[in-house]
């Protein structure tokens, strides 16, 4: 039988880059499929703020950060609580990725143009036990570029190979079945959408102009997760977070919407661990919105008092930056899908990074003249846009008025001005004393024994209510929707797994469709700059298992 190619990639994402440069490298032809025009490639990594996990790095080592495979794996294993039957690849998975972190991973992407900002972040911070969930030291390490600037090398790649005429670009084509003609998976079809010229990440048109059929020896499925399909995302929604929000933001476009697992399930592969997923408690409405119910997700240093709808202050260890899922499941046992930040502009000023390539231009665009200007402003240029024009943003000088645009922006005033001023009155009587019991303090003044978070990430520890710090500022944070931690099962070679254990002959996965390995690498919760180094270790694996198995 003719085939169109020795492999069909479905997915123009990262791991979908990924797979096909590894596969170009081997000298193997591939067709590269997407349902959106071809202004999209890069799909989600491109809008990401570029973070990625590395252990024991130069960057870690500079900042005086000592960091270990053992303490990552520690920590990974203590983050993800695996505790089911079908998590036995996401286990082999976690462990091989922390070797990869702790391994090649930064020189194999040094070694193709890839640069990191020298200040390394410290998300996920627990809040727990040693053995909790939690990065136990910073290792968030944000791409110099950004996500284009972690795009870039892979589409670079991509292209090479289409100049060389091993791939075809094969954009605004939606896969709709996968099929057998022998023995293993070996067809795609699907339908032809009309041309789009609309923006990335602008909804396209689904007017259907023709049919495809394509054939090859292997299929890589690397279409992305559920995050834009609320929907899906509410069917799959974990029971033990109760019931799912009623209204949420979309941290990424409409076409995330998971179909393609769909169809890789019926075609005989298993999906594991549906309900995991990461789904972000810091969301706000952009202003300026590219896709429907556009959100951007704070990336908050530990000052801001977090509070929830009634005004009552979010419990030990629910702080700012240290458990998002924690604080997901406490959120929604509330009974509101809301909550809010209060702080000042000292704090925000120093604290409030907005997660997104757009958001920070500076190191998007690769300029250290902006980003010393970031540094030296009062406030960052796209943080203050938010002040300015953001539906979620209360500014005022005194609390009386804070308090009363806060209970302006929701459907019933459920904020009582005298208890808010109570908690952030006690809170602020700890700070002038070296000693406390607020377990918030405390983390504060921790924080800044990290000379990155002292330098860049987090204010000097100061009274809130003191006006010389104002003026005073609330935020009204929304659930958003954002990452798929379940996906297709997988072996460490990629290959998509049955019900009965066996390998789906023919059919590899990657990428978010894969839960970044395994079905499900992260467990429950991530330690963050896991996505997209995820993305790029299991399309590697699926390129190069693909490549073999062709050969």
């Amino acid at each position: 039988m003719a085939y169109d190619a020795d492999v069909i990639v479905i997915g123009a994402g990262l791991a979908g880059l990924a797979a096909t440069a590894e596969l170009v490298d081997a000298g193997r032809k591939v067709i590269l499929l997407d349902q959106e025009p071809e202004q999209s490639v890069g799909g989600q990594a491109h809008w990401s703020f570029g973070g990625l996990f590395f252990v024991d790095s130069p960057e870690q080592r500079r900042m005086r950060i000592k960091d270990s495979r053992e303490l990552a794996l520690q920590d990974w294993y203590g983050t993800a609580g695996f505790d089911r039957e079908e998590d036995h690849w996401p286990r082999k998975w976690a462990e091989a990725y922390v070797d990869f972190a702790a391994g090649e991973k930064r020189a194999w992407l040094h070694g193709q143009g890839v640069r990191f900002f020298p200040v390394v972040g410290w998300a996920e911070r627990g809040g727990y036990d040693a053995t909790g969930h939690g990065n136990s030291v910073p290792r968030f390490h944000i791409t110099w570029g950004t996500g284009p600037g972690i795009v870039a090398p892979f589409e670079r790649r991509v292209r090479e190979g289409v100049a060389r005429g091993l791939v075809q670009l094969k954009f605004r084509h939606r896969v709709t079945g996968l099929g057998r003609s022998a023995g293993a998976v070996d067809t795609v079809t699907g339908e032809i959408l009309e041309p789009s010229g609309i923006g990335r990440g602008e909804a396209s048109s689904r007017e259907v102009t023709g049919s495809f059929e394509l054939r090859a020896q292997a299929v890589i499925v690397t279409s992305g997760g559920i995050g834009g399909n609320h929907d899906l995302v509410r069917a799959n929604w974990p029971q033990r977070l109760g019931t799912p929000p009623a209204s949420m933001l979309s941290g990424v476009p409409a076409h995330v919407d998971g179909l393609m697992l769909g169809i890789t399930e019926a075609a005989g592969g298993r999906m594991i661990n549906r309900d995991r997923m990461w789904h972000y408690t810091e969301g706000i409405q952009n202003w300026n919105p590219i896709w429907a119910k556009h959100g951007i997700r704070i990336l908050p240093g530990p000052s801001s008092l977090w509070f929830d709808a009634r005004g009552k202050r979010l419990p030990v260890p629910l702080f700012p930056g240290f458990d998002t899922l924690g604080t997901l499941d406490h959120i929604m046992k509330t009974g509101y899908d809301y909550t809010w930040f209060v702080l000042d502009q000292k704090i925000i000023g120093k604290e409030f990074a907005l997660s997104g390539s757009e958001q920070n231009p500076d190191l998007t665009g690769k300029s250290v003249r902006d980003v010393i200007g970031r540094a030296r402003a009062d406030v960052p240029g796209p943080v203050k846009a938010f002040m300015d024009k953001g539906a979620d943003f209360v500014v005022e000088r005194d609390l009386t008025s804070l308090v009363r645009g806060m209970n302006a922006l929701t459907k019933e005033p459920l904020i009582d001005e005298a208890e808010l001023r109570r908690e952030i009155t006690a809170r602020d009587r700890e700070i002038t004393n070296t000693f406390t019991k607020d377990l918030q303090v405390m983390a504060i003044r921790g924080a800044r024994n990290y000379l990155g978070d002292k330098l860049i990430r987090t204010a000097t520890p100061h009274r809130i209510l003191d006006p010389k710090a104002g003026p005073l500022i609330a935020v009204r944070l929304h659930i958003l929707t954002r990452k798929s931690l379940g996906g297709l099962e997988t072996d460490l070679s990629s290959r998509v797994l049955t019900e009965g254990g066996g390998v789906l002959p023919g059919v590899y996965a990657a990428g978010e469709a894969a839960g970044f390995g395994g079905g499900g690498v992260h467990g429950y919760r991530s330690l963050e700059g896991t996505f997209l180094g995820g993305c790029l270790f299991s399309g590697r694996a699926a390129g190069r298992a693909a490549a073999r198995a062709v050969g």
